[in-house]
């Protein structure tokens, strides 16, 4: 394991950039070709979903082998005790969607009848046999997971740009290399700025507690 980098490499912003182009297509061609009648454009817009959910399961799985052998960049000071704790929360279960979405469309398609073929030419196996019940049920199931996992992009979006616009912090540029990181007196001033709130919330907290303030 390599310490702390400043910034995320090639390899990790190419995945996340890559795995976020696949998903802004997936969620909303999945919401829309829903409610189509059935059609030979609405099956060639559910084979181009399966597809991309395919290929997002196996990027997925080459993201979270580098993530495991690869640190990730240090959360700014500025960032209190609680934030740290729900931005790690809100990655786990991001990272744990992009798997449980995926593979809860393939085994729904299998449960349905309908072999899952990557790009037209990779025949996959049904993991589990035809079952109309099972396929309506994992139908719902998928479409809840993607409920889920469209409100967590939604959010993880909004602290990215909160993080830039508002906090003005080097969040955002460790996956947009290009934006600009705060300068040395800006990143110090930050700094101050996190102890000062955090020390003024401990005094507040004291005085909450003291007896002797009631």
């Amino acid at each position: 394991m390599n310490s702390s980098p400043a910034t995320y490499g090639k390899t990790a912003v190419l995945l996340h950039w890559a795995v976020a182009l696949l998903i802004g297509i997936a969620l909303p061609l999945g919401f829309y070709m829903h409610d189509l009648p059935l059609s030979p454009t609405k099956l060639r817009y559910y084979s181009y979903h399966k597809w991309i959910g395919i290929t997002v399961l196996m990027l997925a799985s080459v993201r979270l082998a580098w993530r495991l052998t690869h640190r990730a960049p240090q959360m700014p000071v500025t960032m209190s005790r609680w934030e740290r704790r729900a931005a790690a929360a809100a990655h786990g279960v991001l990272y744990l969607l992009l798997f449980v979405v995926p593979v809860s469309g393939w085994v729904m398609s299998s449960a349905k009848g309908f072999q899952t073929v990557w790009l037209g030419i990779l025949p996959l196996p049904d993991l589990v046999e035809k079952n109309k019940e099972l396929g309506n049920l994992l139908s719902q199931v998928h479409t809840g997971l993607n409920l889920t996992l469209a409100t967590l992009v939604a959010g993880h979006l909004l602290a990215a740009l909160r993080h830039q616009f508002v906090s003005h912090d080097a969040v955002l540029s460790h996956m947009v290399p290009f934006l600009r990181k705060p300068t040395l007196a800006q990143a110090s001033a930050l700094q101050e700025s996190g102890q000062s709130l955090r020390k003024a919330a401990v005094r507040f907290g004291s005085q909450a507690v003291d007896p002797h303030n009631s």
